[in-house]
């Protein structure tokens, strides 16, 4: 079957549209006509290299590059076929994509942390995890998607344990944006900062992984919110979404903090910048209480291994510095639960997106992000 997709063909190389041919779903796989796909910073990070990995780790997907690679990670459609032993959704279902599949057996997913699943370590690359041979080719050569999904494209042919089934009345778009940035970043405050009725958060970065950071200190019952980005328009949906307080830096959002908490400073610092490095650790460090988290939720470049802190007032303060992905929770148990608080009108997700593009103008659609003209772009199939 051939279908149209955006791919990046090359590290800096721009989205391009291009016709591919997917074969049909085999055992276990699914293919699903895709209705909505978000234009998360994540595929930006792998043309640009952040997330490129050196051949050695390569060679143990099977391949010697990332690209071609077809784009996007976050996404909702509907379900058009089936592969033999498929259980957990069915032709005209409604799903929604999952960048960490969920096997449900394996150590992670036995203990309930699905989101850890060991099938996610072949997510940055390589052929079907299904039986380790491909299904997406584009001029006769194998193509890579994005976290084994790649949702800039008409169809896609994905594990089922990269799907998570919805309710058929849910919205879609929203759905869509769920899928990873709005979870992802709900988690990070909710989850894994564990924030409590009446703490004060700082979330640093506004787009659309930190508006749901934003939204899950306010549900959590944070006192005071002060969101962080240097560009105004950011600030102000930050502060229709729940932020309280507002900063162009994080130094100005310091000095905000020793007044709005009588000195003792934020409970929580989640860091949702378009790239973490490791400058960022000690003035989010320093922004904490003590007993204070900090989560790190952004995509840091691959390499990246010096951090930046006081080693001696981490420890004296008793701060945690904590990892994340999708949030700390099953994207099984996140999706359907956020889509619930979406049409309960408790969860703002309309409002958070500035464009809807078509799929020729992907690479538009990144070029307005990186103008600091978008909190988040959709793409949208003439489904």
């Amino acid at each position: 079957m051939k279908i149209r997709a955006a791919v990046c063909s090359g590290l800096h190389e721009p989205w391009k549209v291009e016709e591919v041919e997917i074969d049909p779903p085999q055992a276990h796989e699914v293919r699903v006509q895709m209705a909505y796909a978000g234009m998360c910073h994540s595929d930006e990070h792998l043309r640009s290299g952040d997330i490129s990995a050196p051949p050695e780790v390569l060679s143990v997907f099977g391949v010697d590059s990332l690209f071609p690679a077809i784009g996007g990670h976050e996404g909702a459609g509907v379900v058009v076929e089936v592969g033999e032993g498929v259980e957990t959704v069915a032709p005209g279902d409604h799903v929604a994509a999952a960048f960490i599949p969920a096997c449900g057996r394996c150590f992670w997913c036995a203990s309930g942390r699905q989101h850890l699943c060991d099938l996610g370590m072949a997510t940055l690359a390589g052929p079907m995890i299904s039986d380790g041979t491909w299904r997406h080719h584009l001029d006769g050569k194998n193509v890579n998607r994005m976290t084994q999904l790649g949702t800039f494209s008409e169809f896609m042919v994905v594990n089922e344990a990269s799907l998570v089934k919805i309710d058929p009345n849910a919205s879609l778009k929203a759905a869509a944006l769920i899928s990873c940035g709005i979870s992802t970043g709900f988690g990070s405050a909710v989850d894994r900062a564990k924030v409590r009725p009446g703490e004060t958060v700082v979330v640093v970065g506004c787009g659309g992984v930190g508006s749901g950071a934003v939204q899950g200190a306010r549900l959590a019952g944070a006192r005071q919110i002060i969101a962080v980005d240097l560009l105004p328009f950011k600030l102000e949906k930050a502060k229709a979404i729940g932020a309280t307080h507002t900063a162009a830096s994080m130094l100005e959002a310091a000095m905000l903090l020793p007044d709005l908490t009588e000195g003792r400073m934020a409970d929580a610092v989640i860091l949702t910048p378009g790239v973490l490095t490791g400058d960022l650790i000690a003035p989010a460090l320093g922004m904490a209480s003590k007993d204070g988290r900090v989560v790190t939720t952004a995509i840091a470049p691959f390499n990246q291994e010096e951090v930046s802190l006081n080693l001696f007032n981490f420890a004296m303060f008793n701060q945690a510095l904590l990892g994340t992905v999708f949030g700390s929770v099953s994207p099984r148990v996140q999706i359907p639960n956020l889509l619930r608080l979406y049409e309960a009108g408790l969860l703002e997700i309309d409002a958070l997106i500035t464009q809807e593009y078509t799929l020729d103008q992907v690479q538009n659609g990144y070029d307005d992000l990186h103008a600091g003209t978008n909190v988040r772009g959709v793409v949208a199939f003439d489904v």
